[in-house]
Parts: structure tokens; C-alpha cells; sequence
């Protein structure tokens, strides 16, 4: 629920120059530096990071704070569940919400819904198949493991670029700032999968100074003026369950959606339940 401490935290962002802001952070965490092993330690103590999961655990081997801060994690420390008929969390984060959505509307926080057809950009014919599917809003924090990977098998056929500002995603400006993960700067990812179409859309946010994913590399910045949407329907892009589809650079927030709404949940899925990538979270009914 939003409360009058929501209202005024959130306030301020609407006047905040987001992108000048985020492109000075895109250039501070690629500084090599001998100050880079103290803002990591520093970093990690902030924010309770668990460096004993990292795949490198010499902190002096990060050349820059984004080195470290896309790091990998051990080969064991996120096993996928390999259940038949099974999807797997993308991201280690908390839930945001995860409901059905109600003819192309989005819940976002009470009082507050926004529509696929806004989230991805404005193509009807690309949010229709969500239109009574399921969707799953998930916040990674700045403690959190930073690459997003694929819930289940599925081959890629198109990519989004959607320009927009870079509102905080954290929880204050979602309970108060109407349709904010339709207003700021994402990357849709659209795929076909034995279970419908599906979508992971990476919302970038104030600081989060870069989204990348596997196949097209770093996509923004620079940020632009005009949507871009690009086909893979001839290249055959497939990427397993488990695998690595795309990383962010600062916390932000993922909404991933499905065509089909026959999934049980594995696990709680309320608001404010943390979850770890690779974990059991939906399965086909």
C-alpha cells in the first residue's frame, strides 16, 4: 500500500535528469582503478553481498566495479531444476507480484495497471498472445545476482529496444508512480516455446547503466529516441532452460510473461517472496 513516505521518496524522480545520472555511473564502474577492491569490499558490506558464492573469489582480479558487480557465481551455486514441464526462476531477486493477466492489463502495485501492449512497446500483434496469459514481476536489488536466465527451452524471434525515462524500480516508486514499468527504457525479448509465446522484458532504472543479452550484446546505451525492433525469426537463436539470456549492470526489474495461464505455482509467489535463479517456479497443469 502506498503511504505519504512512498509519495515523498518517489517525488523527486520525476525532476531527476535519468539518464545524465545513469551514463556518469555507466563511466564511473568502468574505471580501472587501484579504489576499485575497497568500493567492492565497501559494496558488499553495504549491501550484504555473499561473495562466497562468486566464481572468482580474489576480489583484486576485478579490473572495474562492473566486472564485479556482472560477476559470475559458482557452476553448483545455482542448480536449474531440470523437472519435465517445469519453469525455473530467471533471476535471483523478490517478487514484486506474479498474477494473471486480466484481458492485456498488468497489476503493477494497488491502484496502479499498465498494459502488454504498452510494455512492449505498442505492437499489438506482438502483446496479443499475453493477453489472458500470466505474468511475474521480479526487483533485483543491488545485493542480488545480476544475469537473467531462461525459464525453459525457447527459440528467440524478436527484440524490443523501447526508449523511456529511469524512474527507481525499487518498491516506493512502484507502489506510486503509475505505469512505471512501461515508462522506463527496457528490452523486450520475445520467444517461442513448446508452452506459447513468452517474453522477458528487462526494465532498466536510475543507475542501471546498461542491459545486455547474449546474442545482440550490449543494446543501451546509448539510449534512443525511437523504438527499434528487430526479427530473429531466420537466425534460429535457441536457448536451453537454465541458460543465460542477458545481464543488467545496477538492481533493477524483469516482467516476464506467458501466453498460457494453465501453471500452478511451485512455491509462495506472494509479494515480497524471495527467489533464486534456477528454482522450481511454475509448472504446467
Amino acid at each position: 500500500m502506498s503511504t505519504l513516505k512512498d509519495y515523498l521518496k518517489a517525488y523527486p524522480f520525476y525532476w531527476l535528469p535519468h539518464h545524465f545520472i545513469s551514463r556518469i555511473v555507466y563511466r564511473l564502474t568502468r574505471i580501472e582503478s587501484s579504489w576499485v577492491e575497497p568500493a567492492i569490499r565497501k559494496f558488499s558490506s553495504v549491501f550484504n553481498v555473499n561473495l562466497s558464492e562468486a566464481r572468482v573469489q580474489d576480489l583484486s582480479t576485478f579490473k572495474t566495479f562492473n566486472e564485479f558487480f556482472t560477476r559470475e557465481l559458482k557452476a553448483d551455486a545455482r542448480p536449474v531444476d531440470s523437472t519435465q514441464n517445469v519453469l525455473v526462476c530467471p533471476v535471483d531477486g523478490t517478487i514484486s507480484q506474479a498474477r494473471d493477466i486480466t484481458d492485456g492489463a498488468i497489476f503493477q502495485a494497488k491502484g496502479h495497471h499498465y498494459t502488454t501492449t504498452a510494455l512492449l512497446g505498442g505492437d499489438p500483434s506482438l502483446s496479443a498472445p499475453f493477453k489472458h496469459g500470466l505474468f511475474s514481476t521480479i526487483y533485483l536489488s543491488p545485493r542480488d545476482y545480476h544475469r537473467i536466465h531462461m525459464p525453459c527451452d525457447a527459440t528467440l524471434t524478436h527484440q524490443v529496444y523501447i526508449p523511456g525515462r529511469l524512474f527507481s524500480v525499487a518498491p516506493f516508486t512502484v507502489n506510486t508512480i503509475p505505469g512505471l514499468f512501461a515508462r522506463n527504457e527496457r528490452v523486450a525479448a520475445l520467444f517461442d516455446t513448446k508452452y506459447g509465446r513468452m517474453a522477458m522484458v528487462l526494465v532498466g532504472a536510475i543507475n542501471v547503466a546498461a542491459i545486455e543479452t547474449v546474442w545482440g550484446g550490449l543494446v543501451t546505451p546509448p539510449a534512443r529516441k525511437t523504438i527499434q525492433t528487430k526479427s530473429y525469426k531466420t537466425d534460429t537463436i535457441h536457448l536451453k532452460k537454465g541458460e543465460e539470456m542477458g545481464r543488467f549492470n545496477m538492481g533493477s526489474t524483469i516482467v516476464w510473461l506467458m501466453e498460457s495461464a494453465d501453471f500452478t505455482p511451485c512455491r509462495p509467489n506472494e509479494p515480497g517472496t524471495p527467489v533464486k535463479m534456477g528454482e522450481a517456479f511454475m509448472r504446467k497443469t
